[in-house]
């Protein structure tokens, strides 16, 4: 039976309208946890129809599982956004509402690739002392990339935002214009992997792979199709940000020479992190993860846990036709431990 969920809508502080979807079927006064996609995707990210897919086992397990659309979700109005808008005006809300509707003060979260980058703001920032426990995938506090995605932003970036104000990998399906249609073949020219075209469009994207979120046998068919409609515009603002960030080599304020980093020396983290990276992300290396393992080690050591998946990419964590024998008991086992 497939998951349903009730749309409760949330107002950031700077007047962006995001929404949560909460999942119907969710234990009655079981432990929140929030689900907080990446960039140009939307909360569904997390509900692919694999055989059991992470909501469905976080429900099992008794969890009340919250879905976060946050100003990158392609359910809210496109609009131009960096990590540091979401970090400072969309999570602390979302995380603030379910607090609210629950009444639990203290919940947790799992986090993925730029839901995870600006969502680490919040926490280093302490806007969002509720969350206890985080688990992050793909990307946290230190973004490592492929020499081929160095190039790609450098190069590639500054000549698109001469053209385009978004990106859309929904181009590969339907293309309105004739500057879309000519990315879209560019697009068919350079990647041959065996993906949808809409999946290359993602790869184009987003990465440095053929593909770059994720591996192909690690997916099923009804999986392929369904994830071509899952991704729509991710705007141009965002890559600006995250180039600072990859040139500084760890989340830095989206300004010109920014100084100040979102990873300082501090004291103790009020939330315990587990952080998991596949081996194969072709978007952001594991040595992303390592990193923040590294520096979460020498300010809070001995608290916060790292995991390395050998046979994953970047998405196929949550999508893949495994992923609920491979790693969904790995984060349980986190949630339980706190």
């Amino acid at each position: 039976m497939a998951n349903e969920f009730e749309t409760i809508s949330f107002l950031t502080q700077d007047g962006v309208t995001c929404n949560l979807k909460h999942l119907k079927s969710s234990k009655s006064g079981g432990e929140p946890v929030l689900l907080v996609h990446g960039a140009g995707v939307r909360g569904n990210i997390f509900n692919p129809p694999t055989a059991k897919n992470l909501i469905t086992t976080l429900a099992e397990a008794g969890y009340d599982v919250w879905l976060e659309n946050w100003r990158g979700s392609i359910e809210v109005t496109p609009n131009e956004w960096d990590l540091d808008k979401a970090a400072r005006y969309d999570h602390p809300a979302a995380v603030q509402k379910v607090v609210e509707l629950t009444g639990f003060k203290h919940i947790k979260a799992i986090i993925h690739c730029q839901g995870s980058t600006s969502f680490m703001i919040s926490v280093m920032l302490g806007l969002v002392p509720q969350v206890k426990l985080i688990i992050s995938n793909a990307v946290s506090l230190h973004p490592v990339v492929p020499s081929y995605s160095v190039f790609k932003l450098n190069v590639f970036v500054p000549v698109v935002k001469l053209l385009f104000r978004y990106l859309n990998p929904q181009w590969g399906l339907k293309a309105p214009g004739i500057k879309e249609k000519l990315l879209r073949l560019i697009v068919k020219t350079t990647h041959r992997e065996k993906d949808t075209l809409v999946g290359k469009f993602v790869s184009f994207t987003y990465g440095a792979g053929f593909p770059a979120l994720w591996e192909l046998d690690n997916l099923d068919k009804p999986t392929m199709d369904w994830i071509q409609h899952e991704f729509a515009n991710v705007p141009l603002t965002f890559f600006t940000h995250i180039t600072r960030c990859v040139k500084a080599g760890v989340l830095v304020p989206n300004q010109k020479d920014a100084t100040t980093t979102y990873a300082p020396d501090l004291p103790p983290l009020t939330a315990r992190v587990v952080l998991f990276g596949g081996r194969k992300n072709k978007c952001f290396l594991a040595e992303s993860q390592e990193r923040s393992f590294d520096y979460l080690q020498r300010v809070d050591p001995g608290v916060h846990r790292l995991y390395i998946l050998e046979q994953y990419s970047h998405l196929d964590v949550f999508l893949g036709k495994n992923a609920h024998q491979d790693v969904f008991p790995l984060m349980l086992q986190e949630l339980s431990q706190l």
